[in-house]
């Protein structure tokens, strides 16, 4: 079963990934003071990461100590351009977004809200 990550809330999104980094780091068989020390943090980080209260740089840190740092393609795919945009852009990397973009089906949730 996949979880509808857009119904949640930011804060439920940080702990459900805060369980996870737990689940994996039980899985490791790994103590929240051996991983502190390893990732030179304190317990008191490890446990705020694990209650969905981190910094992205205490997550780095922690996946880079448990070997999951790789899990990041997973998490956010290296973008990719395709043939045709390459082509029309003569090679050159975008360095901007235009602002006009196809509504997301984020935004057309929102739009229909009762807000």
């Amino acid at each position: 079963m996949s979880t509808d990550y857009y119904t949640l809330s930011d804060a439920a999104v940080a702990q459900l990934l805060g369980r996870r980094v737990r689940a994996l780091r039980l899985r490791r068989d790994r103590t929240q003071e051996e991983v502190a020390a390893s990732a030179a943090v304190s317990v008191g980080t490890i446990k705020n990461l694990e209650a969905g209260k981190g910094k992205l740089e205490t997550l780095i840190a922690v996946l880079r100590e448990l070997g999951a740092l790789d899990a990041l393609d997973g998490f956010i795919p290296e973008p990719t351009v395709s043939p045709v945009q390459l082509a029309r852009r003569q090679g050159r990397p975008r360095r901007r977004a235009s602002g006009k973009h196809a509504p997301s089906p984020q935004d057309d949730t929102e739009a229909d809200s009762s807000w």
